[in-house]
């Protein structure tokens, strides 16, 4: 050890420099080795943090696709409705109708691709006339509507132009494998003073969409006599013209014919195209009268550029009232006719057809073995037939949104046989109006009914969602103002079509419960987890209007009840106690269904207990303040709207206009919300409540009470001392479910109070008397519009019981004949 210090001792600075060189360089060396490996290390974070962002964004991307596939993708259950189920070999009796409920007058067989044939009428003046064609509030007509329609054979339809009235009539007979043979017959009459008739043109056409084949055959180089033509779904056949008769007799009547032929731009255009194609060149010289100029089809002038979509055969006749014409359409496949359905044969078919229609009412209805007197009979019928005449068939693909996504997309292509709540403005299918109607139409005619279920049910997209309202096909598209075109993935509607099926259930076939309960399952799974509430057992409806600045109070679409008052500042915390009592609906109907196919039934039955659990539901939703059930939310009752005038304009630009804005006058906080009107009704509307439930006498009050919900003409919608009644809830909407009285809640009323009456409990008799007020109430004004008016209408005010709305409305406002039958 000595040594070995005095070797290292003796080390000079030559040798202590080069071991200093030498540890450099080892250190360096380390260094280097050391290095790399770092710098790998950072690499590789750097690289997994950016593989976690692509990873993250790829994820972000594939869910953004994955709904967007999904929300366009139909349901992969087996369809509810048959393949092949609606054509002419298999529903032949169904095949041809008049599903065109948005024309006056027409009619189309169920397919995709449809042959279409109309009505078209032009009273003649000196500046043209106004052409009908399309139900349009605007033409202003006193009334139209269907007397009789047995939703399949045969009908007859009113309609009434000012002084000039027409009566349409169709009936049709079975044969071949094409759907049959049908006639029509138009017979116009004017009522007014002396002197001569204004000239009437009656326009019948014939079009394609798309596919087929039409040949004219003229008579005189301007009358079309016949068409004759070939489809892929109706084979040859054979449209023919007939002359016009004198009245109601065989007489000839002088006429003025001239035909069109053109290209079709689209079926939603053809009034367009007619239109356009007009002249006053032509002149009315019947034999010893005077001479008239008058309006008649000519050269087409469409819209240049455009390609055809199919081919217009029209057929003008010119007459003067009164007069008869006569069409028939005769399928080349149907053999062995008897001979022609027109003139004496037409007249007899249409007398049987309509001695069947009003046996067969009485046998269902049984309203003249209640009492009714023949108008009011006549009345209930006509609400019927409108609603059975109302039956649109329509292709077409939804136009929809998931919220994910950026842009809107065409869902998969679907066809819907649907009822309409009005021919006029709603000529369209809407999901929970669907369910009322088939209410009414379940009781007339089972089949057609769960035809309809299983059309809409079919309308399911892999998720399990149905769009609240159904826009298909450019007829249908045209009458649609496109900022409601789009349909949101996340906003719902009342299953009603869940009423209409517990009708159906004690008598539907296994096999047609079979197919329904895999989607129907799939749509109460769906709103389990879209619409869930802030608790357990608890609901909320999506989709509230995303600006509540611009509301008095924000609408709620989905809840088909639109701006009845909710919480005022929409929140995830929002409690619907309307939703829940649909859902609790849901699971009594979906266990019903699982019991009588043998499937379990259990989950349903739970949920259906929790849900109708009143000290439960009463915890959740009984507001002690306002002495009702109530929705909860963040809410203010302080709010109103104001004028905010206009912000000075740019110089040279002209001043805008002051806005009527919301102004919130205290903050809102969680809370019931003060609103008494329908909402507050529904846990008895759906029978949810005990019949000696210790809150019934006061929902019973409520409804009884003038100051609150009770009018001599029915049940209005919101409360008189509600801080919203009647109030405006912008510039442009007008209160809407804000008093009015509409008759598918007061049918729901009518419906649990019979319940009540029936059972043991201490309101029985209360519910009693209530029930046969409200309902002589309802009856009594529903025939007094009626009579004055000629309408049905959407709603009804509770001041003055006039209707209000769009007319006709004969969707749920049609349930006055279960009423008038106490039919629930």
């Amino acid at each position: 050890m000595a040594g070995e210090r005095r070797r290292r001792g003796g080390e000079g600075p030559r040798e202590r420099t080069r071991e200093r060189g030498t540890r450099r360089e080892r250190e360096r060396e380390q260094q280097q080795q050391r290095g790399p490996g770092r710098g790998r290390a950072a690499l590789v974070v750097a690289a997994a943090a950016a593989l976690a962002l692509g990873l993250a964004a790829a994820a972000a991307e594939w869910k953004r696709w994955s709904a967007a596939a999904r929300l366009v993708t139909p349901h992969p259950a087996p369809p509810a409705l048959p393949p092949g189920s609606t054509g002419p070999l298999a529903s032949p009796q169904r095949f041809w109708g008049t599903y065109r409920p948005h024309v006056y007058f027409g009619m189309k067989t169920r397919s995709p691709r449809a042959l279409v044939t109309g009505l078209m009428w032009l009273r003649q003046s000196e500046g043209g006339g106004s052409l009908r064609h399309t139900c349009e509030q605007s033409d202003g007509l006193s009334r139209y509507g269907w007397l009789m329609h047995d939703g399949e054979n045969f009908g007859v339809q009113e309609i009434r132009d000012g002084d000039l009235s027409l009566k349409t009539e169709f009936v049709k007979r079975p044969g071949g494998e094409h759907g049959g043979d049908w006639s029509w017959r138009i017979t116009a009459r004017t009522e007014g003073a002396g002197g001569p008739a204004p000239l009437l043109s009656l326009f019948f056409y014939v079009a394609t969409d798309g596919q087929g084949t039409l040949r004219p055959h003229l008579e005189n180089g301007t009358r079309l006599a016949a068409v004759t033509g070939t489809t892929e779904e109706l084979g040859d056949f054979t449209l023919t013209f007939l002359r016009p008769t004198a009245g109601s007799g065989e007489d000839p009547k002088y006429a003025s014919y001239h035909y069109l032929e053109a290209a079709s731009p689209g079926l939603h255009r053809l009034t367009e195209v007619v239109r356009s194609s007009l002249s006053d060149r032509f002149v009315f010289a019947p034999p010893g009268r005077p001479r008239r100029r008058f309006f008649a089809v000519d050269a087409f002038r469409g819209p240049p550029g455009e390609a055809p979509r199919g081919r217009l055969l029209l057929h003008q006749v010119t007459l003067e009232p009164p007069g008869t014409a006569e069409v028939t359409f005769e399928s080349g496949s149907a053999a062995g006719r008897p001979g022609r359905l027109a003139g004496a044969a037409l007249s007899a078919a249409l007398g049987r057809h309509a001695a069947a229609f009003e046996r067969r009412f009485e046998e269902t209805f049984g309203l003249g073995r209640k009492g009714f007197p023949p108008a009011q009979r006549r009345f209930a019928q006509a609400a019927l037939s409108e609603l059975l005449g109302g039956l649109g068939y329509f292709h077409g693909r939804s136009l929809v949104q998931a919220p994910l996504q950026e842009r809107p997309v065409p869902a998969a292509e679907a066809a819907l046989f649907t009822a309409v709540p009005s021919r006029s403005f709603f000529p369209r299918g809407f999901l929970w109006d669907e369910g009322f109607h088939q209410l009414l139409l379940a009781r007339w005619d089972p089949a057609l009914s769960r035809e309809v279920l299983a059309h809409w049910l079919d309308l399911m997209n892999a998720e399990g969602w149905i769009p609240r309202e159904q826009i298909l096909g450019e007829e249908a598209r045209a009458k649609v103002p496109p900022e409601f075109l789009l349909q949101h993935s996340e906003t719902a509607n009342p299953p009603t079509l869940l009423l209409a099926l517990q009708r159906l259930l004690p008598a539907a076939p296994p096999p047609f419960l079979r197919r329904l309960f895999p989607r129907l399952r799939a749509w109460y799974d769906w709103y389990n987890r879209t619409q869930a509430g802030p608790l357990p057992l608890t609901f909320r409806w999506r989709g509230r209007d995303p600006q509540p600045e611009r509301f008095l109070n924000p609408k709620t679409l989905a809840s088909g009840l639109d701006d009845y008052p909710r919480a005022s500042h929409p929140s995830p915390e929002e409690r619907h106690l309307d939703l829940r009592c649909w859902m609790a609906l849901a699971s009594r109907v979906l266990a019903e269904v699982a019991e009588q196919l043998g499937e379990p039934a259990g989950p349903y039955r739970e949920m259906e207990r929790a849900l109708s659990d009143n000290g439960l539901l009463e915890r959740l939703h009984w507001a002690p303040e306002l002495g009702a059930f109530a929705d909860y939310g963040n809410h203010s009752a302080a709010v109103g709207l104001r004028w905010q005038p206009a912000a000075p304009p740019a110089p040279g630009r002209p001043p805008s206009a002051p806005r009527l804005v919301r102004e919130v006058r205290e903050a809102p906080r969680p809370r019931f919300v003060g609103a008494l009107g329908y909402v507050s009704l529904f846990p008895l509307l759906l029978q949810l409540l005990r019949p000696d439930s210790p809150r019934l006498p006061a929902v019973l009050a409520a409804m009884r009470s003038e100051r609150q919900l009770w009018t001599p003409f029915g049940l209005r919608s919101l409360a008189r001392d509600s801080p919203l009644y009647m109030r405006r809830n912008t510039q442009h909407d007008p209160p809407y479910w804000r008093g009015s009285v509409w008759v598918n809640i007061n049918y729901l009323a009518l419906r649990a109070l019979s319940g009540y009456a029936g059972v043991e409990g201490p309101q029985r008799e209360r519910a009693a008397e209530l029930y046969r007020e409200l309902r002589h109430n309802l009856v009594a004004n529903l025939y007094r519009q009626y009579a004055e008016s000629g309408f049905l209408w959407e709603h009804y005010s509770d001041s003055t019981g006039r209707g209000q709305g769009c007319h006709p409305f004969a969707g749920w406002s049609a349930l006055v004949v279960l009423v008038m039958a106490e039919d629930y």
